[in-house]
């Protein structure tokens, strides 16, 4: 018989019996369910399973949700995003579809199958040296992103994706608000280049390499780009644009998330607010990228966010970095809005 953990992970949110757009939870739910329905569909792709045998479907149709498009790699032809249109077979006019989508992109993260594991390890490479946008993945994914919103609007569209696909949709987000539109974005376990400075049990002495990682990240900034910069003029352009973050503190990938927004903020308790906006603004990659001729900005850097910390148990680091842990009905979650001031 299989075990709860693995129940969850192969049928999804089963407890969620009704529909309710409006509640926070329901919405993280089903679309963490719309994510997994991408990894599946390339799994689906690998291994032949076709029409009736096909494995993904339950991951959107026990939603409401219709695929309409599978964005695929133009190197390996593997499956790493897809659109979804809601789309109730017997149309539904009551409170329980307010605020529902009319459509999800969602992104699949790095899987290690024979099939795609090539392509996905050199996107993760091209994350880790800021050079995301320039792939065909990323091109592909923009240019979706862009038809829909062109064509059915702003407020219809929602983005999601996970670990690196959380990446692809953070960039599209970001692209699409420096347009000024904003799009709701869901992104789980993201990436966060970065020492596991989180992991550390003492506050005091996870404060004090975080005040002094500042003071030389600042200290740099200025001596590569001045006293004024594009960056940070780009980086208030994006303030008013609040993603949705899911992180887990066990997950390396992602944990330094929390340090970082609430860094920022400790940064301007203490009177240091300047130097703690340069420093959240730029890292030292970044910086070095920079004065050997790389000026793209570090991706993962955001000025404000919807922070969800999930501080439930997490028995080892891929229940901790997995999409599976965000449909759960018992999770022990932490939110807060960081602004940019």
């Amino acid at each position: 018989m299989a075990s709860e953990r693995d129940l969850f992970k192969v049928s999804g949110p089963i407890h969620l019996t009704s529909m309710n757009w409006k509640c926070p939870h329901y919405q993280r739910s089903v679309v963490a369910s719309l994510v997994q329905g991408v990894y599946v569909l390339e799994r689906d792709r690998q291994q032949n399973r076709w029409g009736p045998e096909a494995r993904a479907p339950a991951w959107w149709e026990n939603f409401h949700f219709v695929l309409i498009n599978k964005l695929m790699d133009a190197g390996d032809f593997s499956v790493f995003g897809a659109i979804y249109e809601f789309k109730p077979a017997v149309p539904i006019h009551n409170s329980s579809t307010k605020n529902s989508p009319k459509f999800v992109i969602a992104f699949r993260g790095t899987l290690t199958m024979e099939g795609s594991r090539s392509q996905d390890l050199k996107l993760d490479f091209h994350f880790l040296k800021n050079g995301l946008h320039r792939t065909s993945r990323c091109e592909a994914s923009m240019q979706a992103v862009q038809n829909l919103v062109t064509t059915f609007g702003r407020n219809s569209v929602w983005l999601a994706g996970h670990s690196l696909g959380s990446a692809i949709a953070m960039l599209a987000g970001k692209n699409m608000a420096k347009m000024g539109i904003h799009l709701k974005t869901f992104l789980f376990n993201p990436p966060f280049i970065s020492a596991p400075v989180e992991r550390i049990k003492y506050k005091k002495v996870k404060q004090g390499i975080r005040i002094a990682g500042s003071l030389i990240t600042a200290g740099l900034t200025m001596a590569v780009k001045g006293h004024h910069n594009k960056s940070e003029d780009s980086f208030a352009m994006l303030s008013s644009w609040i993603p949705y973050l899911f992180v887990n503190p066990a997950d390396d990938i992602c944990s330094e998330y929390v340090g970082y927004f609430e860094h920022r903020r400790t940064m301007e308790e203490i009177g240091a607010g300047h130097i703690g906006r340069l420093a959240t603004q730029n890292s030292v990659l970044g910086l070095f990228l920079s004065a050997l001729g790389n000026d793209s900005e570090p991706l993962y850097l955001l000025p404000s966010a919807n922070l969800t910390v999930n501080l439930s148990p997490s028995p080892d680091f891929r229940w901790a970095h997995g999409i599976h842990q965000w449909w759960r009905p018992d999770l022990n979650l932490q939110c807060k809005e960081y602004l940019y001031n």
